[in-house]
């Protein structure tokens, strides 16, 4: 695996800025690669071995695909909307795998690391580098059982929406009653609807009229 300073600069160029984030998805990643026994994750012999599933849409979440080469459109990331900073990384192969969580007393201790930095969040960015992975982490041996339609890899089921018809892949369809229904149909939607001849500018605001 590449050293810490290329994985970093690497993961703030596609991030777009350096933030205490950054820090920790690149630590928390290249630890959780070793732990599961992956050297190098964006070797072709490992590309196809490694899982990650994040628990958070920030910034952390950016560096470990950075680093691990891991994509929801390999589908080798798996998003779980905890609102948690840690992820767990799998090794498909072996089966190994590691829950790693940043910790909330690294927040205070960041300073002590990096006494020398001119402001706080350079104090903060500075002493999640310095910090030794036991103080910046909660580290945990977990059991992690993809269900066959979470691996890479074509569709392993395809069901067609018993209400709108639109093709769910994956088993993510629901049962409700007697019917197959896709998810927005079955009430978790995350949109409404909007009557195009009713609301025919796009630019008014709810309630008023153009």
């Amino acid at each position: 695996m590449q050293s810490f300073a290329s994985l970093l600069a690497e993961s703030v160029q596609r991030h777009g800025h350096l933030c205490a984030g950054q820090i920790i998805g690149v630590r928390m990643a290249t630890l959780g690669c070793r732990l599961v026994g992956i050297t190098d994750p964006k070797d072709p012999a490992f590309r196809k071995k490694l899982m990650v599933f994040v628990e958070i849409d920030r910034c952390a979440t950016d560096a470990i695909e950075s680093v691990t080469g891991c994509r929801l459109g390999r589908r080798t990331l798996k998003f779980k909307d905890f609102g948690i900073n840690g992820a767990t990384f799998l090794n498909l192969e072996t089966g190994t795998a590691y829950r790693i969580v940043s910790t909330e007393s690294s927040r205070d201790l960041a300073a002590g690391f990096a006494p020398d930095a001119p402001d706080a969040r350079a104090r903060q960015i500075e002493g999640y580098r310095r910090m030794p992975d036991e103080l910046l982490f909660d580290v945990h041996r977990v059991r992690v059982r993809p269900d066959p339609c979470q691996m890479p890899g074509p569709p392993r089921r395809r069901v067609v929406c018993g209400k709108c018809g639109q093709m769910v892949r994956d088993g993510r369809e629901l049962r409700v009653g007697e019917a197959l229904l896709c998810r927005h149909c079955a009430g978790e939607s995350y949109f409404d609807p909007v009557d195009e001849q009713k609301d025919s500018d796009p630019r008014a605001e709810p309630g008023t009229t153009s």
